[in-house]
């Protein structure tokens, strides 16, 4: 099968998401780049690099095959384990803010758990669609599932990182339910990640008390409760049309992280309700098109890349937007594009462009029985049936 032309369609709202992140990224960051190196362009700079990086590997994934992606998910994650292992490890690994998350060689810094995601759909939709009917069995099918995830979970939480958790965690029982699994085992794999996740909160004092802040923010504003109070005053602060692109005032060392994962806040501040809106619909504008894709995918494997791919960036995008409206406890996710995070923007763009490659591959026309051609033939008109040539009628007496 010869490859065909990308989903441009997709290819515009991921660049003019891209665009709007750098946008973003810029008004929400300068007064604390200014602070700490001396530079108010010093994140919007770095992130235009992470932003070149990620075209580059979005051109790579669009390019490929997606069927080659079979062959690389086993060695793709491996390197994820060994990347979340790394981390946990007093040399390579680095700890920030209480967290061991990044691999830090001179300048670059890298999350592997941010590689984790892309790898553990990758391998999951291979698993997934090479074992067939084998995935109602409880033994072939749930079994190994649950061992997986729970090897790729228990590293994450480790660092920890419960929100990276509990996204790997959602995108991965999608593709479960979607690859075919019976419900019964899907509830059995629900209860036995609520289980842990409660196990591993009591064990937990600040994920404990980030339940209880979410529960009553106003007990403690000065304290634990300073982070989400202040996120809302954002929010409200921004009013239908915002007070002008730069002009708010919570970016000034009131909002903890305000270019990480609290941008969105940041925005609604700066743009209003109205361009929150918006960017919604940028955002629901990427996903239509990306669900276009998946329908028109050709087999199982692809369909469930695909799926992968919209669960994760549609489900962190979810995350961190209920977190910032106090909807569901923050969890500290970056807002896929927006947030400013070298790994989270690489690997998310290299997730678009194996959206791409399927929509490549599956809009690509086939080659001829002969394989001398990769176009089919234009439809031809039926030829007339000329009728049949009337005998000539001679006249009367004639020979």
């Amino acid at each position: 099968m010869r490859a065909g032309q990308p989903d441009y369609l997709l290819l515009v709202a991921t660049a003019m998401l891209v665009i709007t992140g750098l946008l973003a990224v810029y008004t929400s960051s300068f007064a604390v780049g200014y602070h700490e190196f001396g530079n108010t362009n010093y994140f919007v700079a770095r992130q235009a690099v992470f932003a070149l990086l990620g075209v580059a590997a979005l051109v790579v994934f669009m390019r490929m095959d997606y069927n080659r992606l079979r062959a690389w998910s086993v060695p793709m994650l491996l390197l994820a384990l060994l990347g979340l292992i790394a981390v946990l490890l007093p040399g390579p690994g680095v700890e920030r803010n209480g967290a061991e998350r990044w691999l830090v060689f001179g300048p670059v810094s890298i999350q592997p758990s941010e590689f984790a995601k892309l790898a553990v759909i990758i391998y999951i939709a291979a698993w997934l669609a090479s074992r067939g009917t084998d995935i109602n069995k409880f033994s072939l099918g749930f079994v190994p599932f649950v061992l997986l995830l729970g090897i790729i979970g228990g590293l994450v939480i480790a660092e920890p990182d419960m929100g990276t958790t509990i996204i790997i965690f959602l995108t991965a029982s999608t593709l479960f339910f979607v690859a075919g699994a019976p419900l019964s085992h899907l509830g059995l794999l629900i209860a036995v990640g609520g289980i842990i996740s409660y196990a591993v909160i009591l064990q937990r004092d600040y994920q404990l008390d980030r339940l209880a802040i979410f529960v009553s923010p106003e007990s403690d504003p000065e304290g634990g409760g300073f982070q989400i109070a202040q996120l809302l005053v954002a929010l409200g602060s921004g009013g239908p049309l915002g007070l002008g692109w730069g002009e708010g005032r919570q970016k000034f060392f009131y909002v903890p992280g305000s270019h990480t994962d609290g941008v969105f806040a940041i925005l609604g501040e700066e743009i209003g309700f109205l361009g929150l809106l918006a960017i919604l619909g940028l955002f629901a504008f990427f996903i239509w098109r990306s669900v276009m894709v998946t329908l028109g995918s050709r087999d199982r494997f692809s369909m469930l890349l695909c799926i992968g791919v919209i669960s994760w960036i549609a489900g962190q995008t979810l995350i961190n937007i209920g977190g910032i409206t106090r909807t569901i406890p923050l969890t500290g996710v970056p807002m896929p594009f927006l947030s400013y995070g070298g790994s989270s923007l690489i690997m998310v763009m290299a997730a678009v462009g194996v959206l791409l490659s399927v929509s490549r591959y599956s809009s690509g026309e086939r080659l001829t029985p002969l394989g001398q051609s990769g176009t089919r033939a234009a439809p031809t008109r039926p030829r007339r049936k000329r009728p049949p040539a009337r005998r000539p009628a001679y006249g009367r007496g004639s020979v």
